[in-house]
């Protein structure tokens, strides 16, 4: 079928050509218009504006930053008039209760929304194993279950609207407390100059060990953060919207407000593009 796309930056640029490789026609719109270029060489369609790609498409994926670039792109008059019959499928990592307004937005304009979130990064995103959460009715999960099976598996059909945005923003809090835990006994182990080959070898043996440490040692150890695949930006916007999400639940949004202080810290070294790994640089800044 055909399939748009809005936002094809780190993730939605590989997800349009994993789309196209399982056999779709993609159609894409980007707010800067230069990161297309790759993709039409490669040949992915590409239009001007996002009414374009939503009036064609029997669905759109929004792979954005944030509800407010989704906003942008779907409040016009123009997409409002598109969303007629058609689908949209988002994708990126909003709270709960944004995703829950823009079904909302999506439904009154006669259109129709589901929320697929991911987990996984662009290695992930091109071998189509992507973890996908995905919030909707029952009978939306199983109509664009076949499209979401070229991103990812599992498929899980976590709830409605909102379930799969919460799920989402659960692991992305791991993902930064985990990594400023690690950061933070790999820091102290360093400057007690005990071999971190050692240290590791004791926490791989632990039940205390998750995969992500050994992905992100080297990064650490290196103090290299460049070419990220998830940008220490985006995890400060994801703590935060946990942080939102936390309060709105009647929970203590504590240690997600000091994870994000703490990448805060990353941001204020320069390292806001770079990979979430700089929480290192943050826990041991060098004199």
């Amino acid at each position: 079928m055909r399939i748009g796309i809005l936002g094809t930056g780190l993730m939605g640029a590989p997800m349009a050509l994993r789309l196209q490789t399982c056999g779709h026609d993609v159609m894409a719109y980007n707010r800067s218009a230069d990161k297309l270029k790759p993709l039409i060489n490669q040949g992915i369609h590409a239009v001007a504006t996002p009414a374009e790609v939503i009036s064609a498409c029997e669905c759109t994926l929004l792979m954005l930053s944030d509800v407010a670039a989704i906003a942008s792109l779907l409040s016009s008059p123009d997409s409002q008039a598109a969303l007629k019959n058609r689908t949209v499928i988002q994708m990126g990592t909003i709270s709960p209760d944004q995703s829950r307004e823009l079904a909302t937005s999506v439904t009154n304009a006669d259109g129709s929304y589901i929320e697929a979130p991911v987990l996984g990064s662009i290695p992930q995103v091109k071998d189509g194993s992507l973890i996908v959460m995905v919030g909707s009715t029952p009978e939306q999960f199983t109509t664009w279950q076949p499209v979401l099976q070229c991103l990812g598996e599992p498929i899980l059909h976590i709830g409605p609207v909102g379930a799969g945005a919460a799920v989402k923003l659960a692991m992305n809090q791991l993902i930064g407390s985990l990594t400023t835990a690690f950061s933070l006994s790999l820091a102290l182990v360093q400057r007690e100059d005990i071999d971190v080959e050692t240290f590791m070898e004791i926490v791989r043996n632990s039940a205390l060990y998750a995969p992500t440490f050994d992905k992100k040692l080297n990064r650490m150890c290196d103090r290299n953060f460049a070419n990220p695949n998830f940008p220490t930006k985006h995890l400060l916007k994801d703590m935060r919207l946990f942080s939102q999400a936390a309060i709105a639940a009647g929970l203590s949004p504590t240690l997600a407000d000091s994870v994000a202080e703490i990448i805060e810290g990353a941001i204020a070294q320069g390292y806001a593009d770079q990979d979430y790994s700089a929480l290192y640089a943050a826990v041991d800044v060098e004199a």
